[in-house]
C-alpha cells in the first residue's frame, strides 16, 4: 500500500507541474522535434553546365540527424564535373521561390552567412561532406556592436570555389563566398517552405513566420 500510495503522490505532482507549464509548451516539450530531415538542393540555373559532368544531371541530397550538443549534416553530391571545388555556407535567405522561380525580392542579398565546410568532387563526378554543429531550429548569428539582431540561416547553398570554373556560363567577377573571399556563382541552395517561406533548417515552425528553438 505505501508503494501504491507514492505512485499517486508522484502522478499528482505530474499533473501540477503540467498545469504550471501549460498544455501548449507540455505538448511543444513532449517531443515534436523530428529527429533527422533530408531535403534537396537545387541548382543555380545559368551555371548548371559548368557544375555538370559528362552526360550527367548533377544532383545534392542533403540529410541533418539532431544530437544532444550538436548535430550532423551529411552532404552528397553526384553527376559532377570531375575536380570541382565548392564552398558551402549556411544563409539566411535563397533566390528560389519554393516552385523554383526567381525570388522577386531577393536583390542579390543571401543575409548573413555562416562559412562552413569545403566540399571536393572526386573523379567519379561525386562529392561527400559532413558537418557538425548547430544547425536544426537554432542556427542563428548576431553582431550587437553593428546592431544585427539574432538572426538564423535555415538555407544551405554552396559556391564555385574557383571563378574560373564558371566562366565558361558567363560569369564574371568574384563572390566573398570561401576563404580568400574571390569566389565564383552560386551553385546549388535549398528553398523554402511554401507554407511557412522558412529554410528546410527550420523543421518546427510556429505558424507565425518564425522557427520554435
Amino acid at each position: 500500500m505505501k508503494h501504491i500510495g507514492r505512485r499517486a503522490r508522484i502522478a499528482a505532482a505530474g499533473v501540477v507541474l503540467a498545469a504550471l507549464v501549460g498544455a501548449g509548451s507540455a505538448a511543444h516539450a513532449a517531443g515534436t522535434k523530428v529527429d533527422s530531415t533530408s531535403f534537396p538542393l537545387f541548382v543555380n540555373g545559368p551555371f548548371v553546365g559548368c557544375a555538370a559532368g559528362p552526360n550527367a544531371v548533377p544532383t545534392v541530397e542533403a540529410n541533418v540527424e539532431r544530437g544532444d550538443l550538436n548535430d550532423t549534416l551529411s552532404l552528397k553530391l553526384d553527376g559532377f564535373r570531375p575536380g570541382l571545388q565548392f564552398d558551402l555556407f549556411t544563409v539566411e535567405n535563397s533566390p528560389q521561390l519554393a516552385d523554383g522561380s526567381p525570388n522577386p525580392s531577393f536583390a542579390n542579398n543571401f543575409g548573413l552567412a555562416w562559412y562552413q565546410s569545403d566540399i571536393e568532387v572526386g573523379d567519379d563526378g561525386s562529392g561527400e561532406v559532413q558537418i557538425k554543429t548547430i544547425l536544426l531550429d537554432q542556427i542563428f548569428g548576431f553582431d550587437a556592436g553593428k546592431s544585427l539582431a539574432p538572426t538564423n540561416t535555415f538555407h544551405v547553398g554552396f559556391w564555385f570555389n574557383d571563378p574560373a570554373d564558371a566562366a565558361p556560363c558567363g560569369f564574371k567577377g568574384t563572390t566573398p563566398f570561401n576563404g580568400e573571399h574571390q569566389a565564383g556563382p552560386l551553385a546549388f541552395i535549398t528553398r523554402p517552405d511554401a507554407t511557412t517561406n522558412l529554410g528546410p533548417l527550420c523543421t518546427d515552425p510556429d505558424g507565425e513566420g518564425h522557427c520554435n528553438p
